[in-house]
């Protein structure tokens, strides 16, 4: 078993990067940006992308440009996905690590995190591409998911670590994207 992500045993999921949700997250240009990359990514390398909706009558849809580019979009009212019926169901099969990333760090990132690492499933944490409101909080989140069994991970980490070689036929592309 590698460390590495390996993309025949990833998911992709990017939890409630929505409408009205985003102005209040501190930098969250570069949240959108990084999970952009990851789904682009993920896409380019035929990795399932799940985006996640907390409440979307209250805090709307996810943003425009990451809705474009996830398979499938769920709605949830738990913080954690993984406490909605029916959510763990409908993960890809025969696929075991999950890439995640999102808002907010230490509310509905943290509390799924600790759902999927309790239920089994490894998790890579995308340091840059998680925020939450206040810089504290993130940085909290990252070290907790850490110390419960999360790799904690940047974009380039996952995108390079999926592609594995310069030789690969998306790697030029990949490259581009992350520039």
């Amino acid at each position: 078993m590698s460390i590495l992500c390996d993309p025949a045993d990833c998911t992709l999921l990017i939890i409630d990067p929505q409408a009205r949700l985003m102005p209040a997250i501190h930098d969250s240009e570069t949240v959108i940006r990084r999970c952009v990359q990851l789904a682009r990514a993920a896409r380019e390398l035929g990795i399932h992308v799940i985006g996640t909706e907390e409440n979307p009558d209250g805090l709307g849809p996810l943003v425009p440009e990451i809705a474009a580019l996830c398979d499938t979009t769920l709605s949830k009212f738990h913080f954690s996905a993984t406490a909605e019926e029916g959510f763990l169901s409908r993960l890809p099969q025969g696929r075991n690590t999950y890439v995640v990333a999102g808002c907010e760090a230490h509310v509905c990132v943290m509390q799924t995190v600790a759902g999927l690492i309790d239920t089994g499933h490894k998790v890579k944490w995308v340091a840059d591409a998680v925020g939450s409101r206040h810089p504290h909080n993130r940085l909290i989140a990252t070290e907790r998911a850490r110390s419960i069994g999360a790799d904690v991970v940047t974009t380039e980490m996952v995108v390079f670590e999926w592609l594995r070689t310069s030789e690969h036929p998306k790697f030029k592309l990949l490259l581009q994207l992350l520039r």
